[in-house]
């Protein structure tokens, strides 16, 4: 299963780097930079673990804690570039599950979002992986590899029901054409565009009302694809 982060902090470069390290580490991370924008992303998107920072404008770190702890028991790893004890202690006390302090090691921050996140799916009885993936008119039966429309259920062929997987787990996000095809084929992208193209043509004729105007994946130009918000 790939995971997804929640990163809250309003160092930009910190948060690309971070990103880039967990793309690696088989991880799609999403970025915001106030602690007002990453709640409301928090209420729309399903994540594993969040990253929060302490010093931010306007809702400090600690405040977000708070607001978190009050909707969400998901893991919380705090970052500060405070190396006073209180802070440790508040924040720990406030709810969150690790402290790591700003400048650190890249590996050792990687290394315990992946056990914060094995500890949290391992033992947490509230957290289960979601194995019927339901939208406006479509069904997606994860263990029975079926689709289902208004008017039928359908197996579909590997390649095909992986990428719509793949997309509507990932719902609102822009997905790149190497994304897609490294997730899909587990394989390096190489640049040949035409097989994935064509296997989505085939796969809009059987999930849409109207292929030429997809409700479902639809294209972003000159980036890759996109599974609506709106469905």
């Amino acid at each position: 299963m790939r995971h997804n982060v929640l990163i809250i902090d309003d160092d930009k470069e910190l948060c690309r780097l971070l990103q880039k390290n967990l793309n690696v580490e088989n991880m799609d991370a999403d970025i915001y930079h106030t602690g007002k924008e990453g709640l409301f992303a928090l209420k729309d998107e399903r994540y594993q673990l969040v990253v929060l920072d302490i010093m931010m404008p306007g809702m400090d770190g600690f405040q977000v804690l708070e607001k978190i702890r009050e909707i969400s028991s998901l893991p919380i790893l705090m970052l500060t570039a405070k190396s006073d004890s209180a802070s440790k202690v508040v924040g720990l006390r406030s709810g969150a599950d690790d402290y790591l302090i700003k400048p650190f090691d890249m590996d050792e921050c990687i290394a315990r979002i992946h056990s914060l996140i094995r500890r949290y799916t391992n033992f947490n009885p509230h957290f289960e992986p979601e194995e019927i993936l339901t939208f406006d008119g479509l069904m997606i039966d994860l263990e029975s590899r079926s689709v289902s429309t208004k008017n039928r259920r359908m197996e579909l062929p590997p390649k095909e029901f992986d990428i719509l997987v793949y997309c509507a787990q990932n719902q609102g996000k822009i997905l790149t054409k190497q994304q897609i095809y490294e997730k899909v084929w587990g394989e390096s992208y190489v640049y040949d565009d035409n097989n994935m193209m064509a296997i989505i043509s085939k796969l809009r004729k059987k999930i849409e009302d109207n292929p030429s105007s997809p409700a479902y994946i639809q294209t972003v130009k000159g980036i890759g694809y996109r599974f609506s918000r709106e469905v």
